[in-house]
């Protein structure tokens, strides 16, 4: 007869019982995702649920992140136009552009003498004929000054405005930038939408989890108390719910993924005509792969909490009889 102690379970080496644990773990978690195999219909009518209620902040997040990088490449196409005083020699006019151009605000710097301004003004006007009546030029010489990329924000641009008018050569300077500071208002106001419907919407997905976690619990009810009645622990019973809760979170987040997919794809043709007329070339920008890591994350997340919730709730008010 062996004399070797029989292992038990008490008994088992710290390892045994790390394996253990992580065995039981994914036995559950195959399990709850059999049991969401066992209800098609109605586990993905949850899941659709849930990825349309991700997909909207996602896609409003997407719209936001596009609006930036529009914003962000017309801030460089921000020119300042400085209007030269009558009657200043090219020599003197030479000496300035010289002098800007060694600002460390200015990226580019062009001329336009008051015969090429006649001229542009002739050809896109439509009064050609008219302005070849007049006696002299009444247009003044432009000096066209773009900021560097540091300095093509609106408030970066109206201090080198600022700096470039104290020329002695210069008459004014004028800067068409308010509707680049409309458009990155509208833009502010777009985040904080993002932010007030994700709340609403991570609330709602949390109560539809919770629900549907409920809705589970009270149809296996009888099992919960036979596994009461042996003995089973409450972190034994709640473990598959908490797993269907995190299933639905990850096929939701996928899901919502594929819909802006989609959606972008449908989208893209159209601002690209858009842009187009405004004569930039950009490309609507999708979900990246790690903002597809954090949306899922969030996803499961969010069904391990709403099934957390429910479970907390309701496996405590089963009691065998």
């Amino acid at each position: 007869m062996s004399n070797k102690p029989q292992l038990t379970r008490s008994k088992l080496p710290i390892s045994g019982r790390i394996v253990m644990f992580f065995i039981r773990h994914i036995q559950h978690a195959m399990g709850s995702m059999g049991e969401l195999w066992r209800n098609p219909v109605s586990s993905l009518m949850t899941m659709a649920v849930l990825g349309v209620s991700l997909s909207l902040p996602a896609a409003l997040q997407v719209l936001v992140k596009n609006a930036e990088t529009i914003t962000q490449s017309w801030n460089s196409a921000a020119e300042i136009s400085l209007f030269i005083d009558e009657g200043r020699s090219e020599r003197t006019i030479q000496s300035l552009i010289t002098r800007i151009k060694v600002y460390p605000e200015v990226s580019d710097v062009n001329y336009i003498n008051r015969d090429q301004a006649l001229d542009e003004f002739q050809r896109l006007s439509g009064f050609g004929e008219a302005l070849s009546y007049l006696d002299t030029n009444p247009l003044p010489a432009v000096v066209t000054v773009t900021p560097s990329l540091k300095y093509s924000s609106p408030v970066g641009a109206r201090e080198l405005l600022k700096k470039l008018e104290m020329e002695p050569e210069v008459s004014f300077g004028r800067l068409d930038i308010e509707w680049l500071e409309r458009l990155q208002a509208v833009v502010r106001l777009l985040e904080r939408t993002v932010l007030a419907i994700a709340a609403l919407l991570v609330l709602a997905v949390v109560l539809v989890i919770g629900n549907t976690i409920r809705l589970a619990i009270m149809n296996r009810r009888t099992e919960i108390e036979v596994m009461k009645l042996v003995g089973a622990t409450e972190a034994f019973i709640q473990r598959p719910f908490l797993y269907t809760g995190i299933w639905y979170g990850i096929i939701g987040g996928v899901l919502a993924w594929i819909i802006i997919n989609l959606l972008v794809w449908y989208l893209d043709s159209a601002l690209a005509e858009l842009l187009g007329l405004y004569g930039s070339q950009l490309e609507m920008q999708s979900l990246t792969l790690v903002e597809l890591g954090q949306l899922v994350g969030l996803a499961s997340f969010l069904g391990w909490l709403g099934s957390y919730l429910s479970v907390r709730q309701h496996l405590r008010a089963i009691e065998p009889s």
